[in-house]
């Protein structure tokens, strides 16, 4: 423990000029959205006043750019200072969560309302029409910015660029948990650096091999020998409140931000609520929203989806169909037993991609790969035919579950519908997948398809099962296009 923090103490001068240099381009991303918003706010302006003076249901012959010499400035000034008065580039809203996309939103809602009524009490004749296509236009390109501006911070941060150097405090079994997390989620940026442990820990690593740098008793010290950016209170890492208030006191003269850690993982933020209680912060979990998933608005949403891309991808199905049997004159379509929503069995059908003795040959495939359980999948399965790689690659083969949704027996966006063998295996937490019909696509597909590994999979599956919102649905819905456009586990 004590050579680990000693090493970390050598490079300090090169640890605070690193942290400085990443302190002011930290700094830099509000300004960058500032920037952003500037300039989507001109676009926006020239948009409206040639949309107002061009379109033919507007009214025609009254050219309002001299009109808006004056107040159009100062309307979209007041755009950009409600934006940040609504905390819109605060730095704790950047790089994750909905925040930044509501704040903009909101400030965008509330200029449009003091526009208006404030035009209306000063007797101000504003063109409505510019009004209009202010608003319409401002707000998506100003949504749209922000969520470029987060796509290239997501990207530096997994090249390791733009990266917070954290320490992890708390007991070893709670540090890998939350590291596992960190690690998994690289586009938040978080780069582990060190972990303290409570007094009379004497291991120098933890489990998942994370140095253990010092204890909590001198928790403020070894961050800053660390040049850690944010430390992690984990459980276990302080025996009072008394002690984790003075650590926050003690960093906080280090200009260390402090995170507070629960146990609490997989949980999505809409569920969470936080209520100061007497100085203390409880946070209250609203129950699993499986049961929301079942309700009649996903279903009429399932039912209509699946009947637009039934007609739209007709072409693509009959293509699909005359491929496969103009190979080997064999059946079209692969029907297999699946478990649907509470354990009821279903015939899902796929476009068959395999030739027409897969199922025996799948033992031997097994004793050669050595499989002991979960999901089979091989890059170079022999089994595959080969139009069956031409849908295997653009998800074609899975095209006929449409049907299956329409029958009500899946779902556009569910967990994966597992095989019987597979949940003759299941412990009471794997079952929880069972609450909802599966889907034809869903996290496990957006996350990396068959690249993944089988808890991470299940792990994907439970987790959208108790944070089911019909946003997330949509979002998994438009991320799907971009998995299977660039084929990333497809096999």
């Amino acid at each position: 423990m004590t050579l680990a923090l000693t090493s970390l103490r050598r490079d300090s001068a090169a640890v605070d000029s690193t942290r400085g240099f990443r302190h002011r381009a930290l700094v830099s991303i509000p300004l960058t959205a500032l920037a952003t918003d500037t300039i989507a706010i001109a676009v926006t302006a020239a948009l409206a006043i040639t949309g107002r003076n061009r379109l033919a249901f507007f009214e025609v012959g009254s050219d309002v750019s001299g009109m808006l010499g004056v107040v159009g400035p100062l309307m979209f000034f007041a755009w950009i200072a409600t934006i940040a008065a609504s905390g819109g580039y605060a730095r704790s809203v950047f790089g994750a969560g909905p925040d930044e996309y509501k704040r903009v939103v909101n400030a965008s809602f509330l200029t449009a309302a003091v526009v208006g009524v404030g035009c209306y009490l000063a007797k101000f004749p504003l063109s409505r029409g510019f009004f209009l296509l202010a608003f319409v236009i401002g707000v998506p390109l100003l949504v749209l910015g922000r969520f470029a501006l987060r796509r290239a911070l997501h990207k530096a941060h997994r090249l390791g660029v733009l990266q917070h150097r954290v320490v992890i405090a708390g007991r070893p079994s709670h540090i890998d948990e939350i590291a596992a997390v960190l690690d998994r989620e690289s586009w938040l940026g978080y780069r582990i650096v060190g972990a303290v442990t409570p007094a009379g820990h004497v291991s120098t690593t933890t489990a998942s091999g994370i140095p253990v740098i010092g204890d909590s008793a001198d928790l403020a010290c070894v961050a800053g020998g660390a040049g850690a950016d944010i430390v992690f209170f984990a459980n276990g890492a302080f025996r009072t409140s008394d002690e984790m208030r003075r650590a926050a006191w003690d960093l906080e003269q280090h200009r260390t931000q402090v995170v507070v850690a629960p146990s609490v993982t997989d949980v999505a933020r809409e569920r969470i609520t936080v209520r100061p209680v007497g100085g203390l912060p409880l946070m209250h979990l609203d129950t699993a929203r499986s049961a929301k998933a079942s309700r009649w608005a996903k279903r009429t949403f399932d039912l209509f989806g699946a009947s637009v891309l039934v007609t739209v991808l007709s072409p693509i199905l009959v293509l699909a169909a005359l491929r496969v049997w103009a190979f080997d004159r064999g059946p079209i379509l692969f029907r297999q037993t699946r478990t649907g929503r509470d354990g009821v069995e279903f015939a899902c059908l796929k476009f068959r991609s395999m030739v027409t003795n897969a199922e025996e040959l799948l033992a031997t495939l097994h004793a050669e790969a050595g499989f002991d359980g979960g999901l089979f999948k091989m890059k170079e399965d022999p089994r595959i035919t080969k139009p069956g790689k031409w849908l295997r690659r653009f998800s074609i083969d899975e095209l006929p579950q449409l049907f299956n949704v329409i029958r009500g027996e899946m779902s556009l966006v569910g967990p994966r519908p597992p095989l019987p063998a597979e949940v003759a295996t299941y412990d009471d937490d794997m079952r929880r997948r069972l609450r909802v019909l599966p889907g034809m696509t869903g996290l496990w597909q957006v996350s990396g398809r068959s690249d993944l590994s089988w808890e991470e999979a299940i792990r994907l599956d439970i987790y959208y099962v108790d944070n089911w919102s019909m946003m997330q649905d949509l979002s998994i819905l438009a991320r799907t296009v971009g998995a299977v456009a660039s084929s990333r586990g497809a096999y």
